[in-house]
């Protein structure tokens, strides 16, 4: 039969994507055979329906499938009837069934569908992975879903909004093992496809089977879902676990982390992790955990970072995976985070899940961690000082925009509103307030303004009016204080990158929680109560004592001070007792720079307030020096004379700390020593430092001499590893590209990328990208694009590239959540008007559908960039000059 292929126009698409609501899917029988010799698998499924309005069609998503037999059963029929398909509609990845006859209201019916697809390498719906092993490339199974990717691996209703209940069998061959979300039932030989596997009379459902090569696994039917967060797998996993009891329920809940054999042995600290955060967030949140178990499958192939699939956590080997013999004290934290996020998941998101991806910051709105400012707070400032930023609540009508929300304002500004939220009202009432909303929405879906009920509910006040305009409303505020006799005056402007908001830009009057730190009768307090409104008021201070806003730095904006009151603050951190503390120096470091890139003060006023840090002992401030002076240098990177002066300026900063903290890792010392040791050499060592930069080529050379590593901590690995491929040659490469082939554990692969781009031989560089498009993993291939475009040799060389390669890196990533990160990576970098031209060039008779958010940010970024050159360069020289005779 002719199938109707129809392409929708740009008018009516945010109309249509939604699907139409004449029905709704309450339960899912799925069943897929999975060959992983062949790489295909085939597939089953039975949608039960309540049918709400009178309807002859039933319109559902699929994409890459091949759809075969589909049959309906209604209460309204004495029999099955066949159905047939009346269109596919590729752009809204959509089928539409026609029926015989109309299915009528109140009624119930259910959909029946044979279909079958591929087993490919594009990390979406349901795709394979490969590993090594005894010389022999074998694959396994997985399923990434998460925003629109379950119809790539059964027809389904794929919208948050329409949960359903699932009940999975899995049929594979012998020898393998099948995940899903929820506990195994039974699992035994297949011997024929029977009535205990589906009841139905069309029961050539698959092709022959060779009688006792394969087995069925049956899993339990799970609660309500979204399908996005439906997972299976199949593979010859290993695993490791442990039981937990749960502090509400009291039940025991196992715990699994799978993965391929060779790599179990790296999985039981992110096991450690997630048996610590479980029941911490259950008594947290006052919500039982209902399912019955949570494993992780450890992924090689794998797009995000880590996944929430209700009971199957999957995750890439880099952010679950560490080596118990050489513990990486970095990685240990960044797993510690994402396994511990990815179970608070199970709650925010899977518990109660968004209505639509509008609401997609309610998903991800917790954050753990002592390194939030440095690493979340910064991170959606820095992106949301664009004008080319949107609001934490946007709309994304159609697939394209949802993967691009997956972004550091839906993640990062997200938490820190709410953040800020909770240092207001004070973290009891605001658990308090949570915990009420998810009560409230159970298996449900939510909005913003339920979040906003929860917590009113729990302290008495309107949060709808206190929070609308931080997640409507593009940007945030600087807010700028003036003195007088009396007091301060505070005015708040929206504040951009670029400089000054314009008044059509400058709209927006956010309610801000000043959180004023002050001292009274000798001690420093907090006073919370304080909320800017208007554009400007006046509050009543004694400036003959230190003061400093946003406290803690738990507040979405900046502060402006005067540069005498800079200097006083400047003087009351260097204090033994000081009233400010770790959150409160480092906010101060990051706005002040921030502040003048953009225009608002002198540059020359920043360097000499954070030059002043150099008694600073604690790493989390340090971070922040070194994130902020890294910025200031990669705007100049193409002027070498202000370059080579701002190096020797670093130099002055972290030499001293290297001379002081040295180079071994003793047992048992403070993390704060470890890592700051670790930021300090690594930091030198990009400066430029000699002796730093000898002593670890030292260390480099007596491992390549003797294949004995005890002298490069692993905490070095990387500097090392950079320093090596930097200053070496032919031979320092080729080391790397052996490890990046044959690591002992993903920090140590991640390590040989950046050392591959950090080579300044130009012939190296060119292997490298040749590497990167042929041998790497599609999953690396981004942390190879970071590293590039952090050497400032391969820049221009990466972006060169990217064009050249631009067909089939998009057919490769189009599609998934990296794929306009790896766009935007290859040329944000730029300064000139002649680049930005180039780029816009380029860029012009491309579909940018899939990434037009982030290409617009970095084009902004190239603008901003040039007029910050521009404005501070001079200043810049003078300052640089100044301070080293």
């Amino acid at each position: 039969m002719e199938l109707t292929r129809m392409r929708s126009t740009a008018d009516n698409k945010a109309l249509k994507y939604r699907l139409p609501t004449k029905v709704k899917p309450y339960h899912y029988d799925l069943i897929v055979k999975t060959d992983l010799e062949q790489l295909k698998f085939e597939g089953f499924v039975k949608i039960s329906l309540d049918v709400k309005d009178d309807t002859s069609e039933l319109v559902l998503h699929v994409k890459d499938l091949e759809l075969r037999k589909a049959w309906v059963s209604s209460d309204c029929w004495t029999s099955e009837k066949d159905v047939d398909i009346s269109s596919i509609d590729d752009t809204l990845e959509r089928v539409t069934y026609r029926m015989p006859e109309a299915l009528t209201t109140g009624s119930k019916a259910a959909l029946n569908i044979r279909f079958s697809g591929s087993l490919t390498g594009n990390m979406m719906g349901y795709y394979r992975s490969r590993w090594e092993t005894q010389g022999k490339t074998q694959y396994y199974s997985l399923t990434q879903f998460e925003a629109t990717a379950a119809r790539r691996a059964f027809p389904c209703w794929d919208e948050p909004l329409l949960k359903a209940t699932f009940s999975v069998i899995m049929i594979s061959r012998m020898g393998t093992v099948n995940l899903s979300n929820m506990s195994v039932v039974s699992e035994r030989l297949l011997e024929e496809l029977d009535s205990s596997i589906i009841s139905t009379d069309r029961n050539n459902l698959f092709y022959p089977f060779s009688k006792g090569e394969w087995k069925v696994t049956k899993f339990d039917v799970s609660p309500p879902m979204s399908s996005y967060v439906v997972a299976f797998a199949n593979g010859p996993f290993a695993f490791i676990e442990r039981s937990i009891k749960m502090p509400l329920s009291g039940r025991t809940i196992p715990l699994r982390i799978y993965s391929t054999p060779d790599l179990i042995g790296q999985a039981q600290f992110a096991l450690d992790v997630k048996a610590a955060a479980l029941p911490l967030y259950e008594k947290m949140f006052g919500v039982e955990y209902p399912l019955p178990k949570l494993d992780t499958l450890v992924a090689s192939d794998f797009d995000p970072a880590a996944m929430e699939n209700w009971g199957l956590i999957t995750g890439r080997l880099s952010s679950l995976l560490i080596d118990p013999d050489r513990p990486d004290t970095r990685a240990m934290k960044e797993v510690a985070s994402i396994q511990s996020h990815e179970v608070a998941h199970m709650w925010f998101g899977n518990i109660t899940t968004l209505k639509w991806w509008t609401y997609v910051y309610l998903n991800e709105e917790f954050r753990l961690g002592i390194e939030f400012i440095n690493k979340h707070l910064v991170r959606a400032l820095k992106q949301d000082a664009k004008l080319s930023s949107h609001p934490v609540q946007v709309d994304s009508p159609d697939a394209s925009d949802i993967n691009q929300i997956f972004d550091n304002l839906s993640y990062s500004k997200g938490a820190s509103v709410l953040l800020m939220l909770s240092s207001f009202v004070g973290e009891e009432s605001f658990l308090k307030g949570v915990s009420i909303y998810l009560k409230k929405n159970l298996f449900g879906n939510s909005v913003t303004r339920d979040l906003w009920d929860g917590i009113s509910a729990a302290t008495g006040l309107d949060i709808g009016e206190l929070m609308n305009s931080w997640i409507t409303a593009t940007g945030y505020p600087v807010i700028s204080v003036t003195e007088n006799a009396n007091g301060i005056i505070v005015r708040q402007d929206r504040f951009l990158e670029a400089g000054h908001a314009s008044p059509e830009n400058n709209q927006t009057l956010w309610t801000v929680p000043l959180a004023i730190l002050m001292i009274e009768n000798g001690r420093s307090v907090i006073d919370r109560s304080v909320l800017l409104k208007e554009r400007e008021n006046f509050i009543a201070l004694d400036t003959n004592k230190p003061y400093k806003l946003n406290a803690g730095t738990q507040g979405v904006y900046l502060v402006l001070y005067t540069p005498e009151r800079l200097s006083l603050l400047a003087a009351e951190a260097k204090k033994e007792n000081s009233l400010l503390d770790v959150k409160d120096r480092l906010g101060l470091i990051h706005d002040t720079i921030a502040l003048a890139l953009a225009g608002y003060s002198k540059l020359s006023v920043a360097l000499t307030f954070v030059s002043q840090f150099n008694f600073e002992e604690d790493y989390m401030v340090w971070q922040a020096i070194s994130d902020n002076l890294a910025d200031i240098q990669d705007i100049w990177w193409e002027f070498l004379a202000i370059t080579n002066k701002f190096q020797e300026f670093r130099r002055s900063l972290y030499s001293p700390l290297v001379s002081k903290l040295g180079y071994n890792y003793p047992a048992g010392e403070p993390l704060n020593a470890k890592i700051l040791r670790t930021l300090a050499i690594s930091q030198a060592c990009d400066a430029g430092d000699e002796c730093v930069v000898s002593e670890l080529k030292r260390r480099f050379d007596a491992y390549i001499e003797t294949g004995d590593d005890s002298q490069i901590p692993v905490d070095l690995q990387n500097t090392v590893y950079t320093t090596a491929t930097r200053y070496g040659g032919m031979k320092e490469y080729r080391i790397m590209r052996n490890i990046y082939d044959n690591p002992k554990s993903p920090t140590q692969q991640n390590s040989a990328i950046f050392a591959m781009a950090n080579t300044q031989d130009t012939d190296l560089l060119e292997e490298t990208l040749i590497f990167v498009l042929n041998n790497a993993r599609d999953q690396d291939i981004l942390i190879f694009v970071v590293a590039l475009a952090k050497n400032y040799k391969a820049r221009r060389m990466l972006t060169t590239f990217i064009k050249e390669n631009y067909d089939q890196l998009v057919d490769r990533f189009k599609g998934t959540m990296s794929f306009s990160y790896l766009i935007s990576r290859a040329f944000q970098f730029y300064s000139s008007k002649q680049d930005y031209q180039d780029i816009v060039d380029f860029f012009k008779d491309k579909d940018t559908s899939d990434y037009n958010k982030s290409l617009a940010q970095g084009l902004e970024s190239i603008h901003t960039r040039a007029n910050c050159i521009e404005r501070n360069t001079r200043d810049l020289k003078q300052w640089l000059s100044k301070f080293l005779n």
